[in-house]
């Protein structure tokens, strides 16, 4: 007669029963991993993407073409300054005699100085005796000291121009380009030619609110008009965007680089520079340059 089979035991069993859920468990760990790696795949792949786009986009605007010329704005001068004289009313605006169809490119720049050579900016000679002395600044919407500079000595700069003591010309230059992914320093430039040409009264509330920003960061084109319809300037959402005045801040800032101005901010008064470090207070240097 044949045995019967042997029962596995109940320690047996309970064994066979624990490796069987072992395994289990192993195969959906297994099938979980590969879900997420997948899952990370998939985000990593459309982050990848993403960053690609944001590249493009970078680089076309970085190397959007700006025409070699293009106008000068109401104020505009041919050394690629926006000159601010007074109103007659206790305010400023920009020079009146600066008016007209005019155009300017890069072809006006000249050839650079030596590297070597000290600054030599054009224009910034002595002015006739019948005419207020022009003080001459050049800044970057984008510098923080342009920013502490405007912020400490702008009033005092507005007042003297509305009182008929000086001209006040700036230069906006766009030497910290190279640090923005948007050429916020060219874009500011526009939007202040933009506001000179548009709204001439609103120039200096628009460009001490411009300069005020630069520690919270760059603005888009739409943050740009929205600042200046703030102070004055309404609808320049247009001349912002299409960039009229882009060329005429390119020629500014390759005439400047071209004349080895050193920096920002960079003032001259009657063809003398203030030497920042070795005189601090600006305004006893201009008090006395303007005797």
């Amino acid at each position: 007669m044949a045995e019967s089979p042997k029962r596995p035991s109940k320690a047996e069993r309970t064994s066979s029963a624990r490796e069987a859920a072992r395994k289990l468990h192993e195969e959906e760990q297994a099938k979980a991993k590969r879900k997420s790696l997948l899952v990370k795949l998939g985000v990593v792949g459309a982050m990848v993407l993403i960053v690609a786009l944001v590249i493009m986009i970078v680089v076309q605007n970085r190397n959007a073409e700006i025409p070699e010329s293009g106008p000068i704005p109401p104020g505009g001068n041919e050394h690629g300054g926006i000159v601010l004289v007074s109103d007659g009313e206790g305010g400023t605006t920009v020079d009146p005699e600066l008016t007209g169809e005019r155009t300017i490119g890069l072809d006006q720049v000249g050839e650079p100085l030596p590297q070597d050579a000290p600054p030599a900016p054009r224009g910034v000679e002595e002015t006739a005796e019948s005419q207020p002395p022009v003080l001459t600044v050049y800044v970057d919407v984008n510098c923080p000291h342009c920013s502490q500079f405007e912020g400490q000595y702008g009033e005092q700069l507005e007042e003297k121009a509305a009182n008929g003591d000086i001209a006040l010309e700036y230069r906006n230059v766009a030497f910290l380009d190279g640090n923005s992914s948007t050429n916020y320093s060219s874009r500011g430039a526009n939007a202040l030619a933009c506001v000179a040409d548009q709204a001439p009264g609103a120039y200096m509330d628009f460009a001490a609110a411009l300069m005020a920003q630069q520690p919270e960061g760059e603005l888009d084109n739409a943050g740009l008009a929205a600042l200046a319809a703030e102070n004055g300037a309404e609808g320049l959402e247009d001349c912002i965007d299409s960039g009229t005045y882009r060329p005429f801040a390119q020629f500014t800032d390759a005439a400047a680089r071209a004349d080895n101005v050193p920096g920002t901010p960079s003032v001259w008064l009657k063809g003398e520079e203030w030497d920042m470090q070795g005189q601090p207070d600006f305004t006893a240097w201009l008090e006395e340059r303007l005797g």
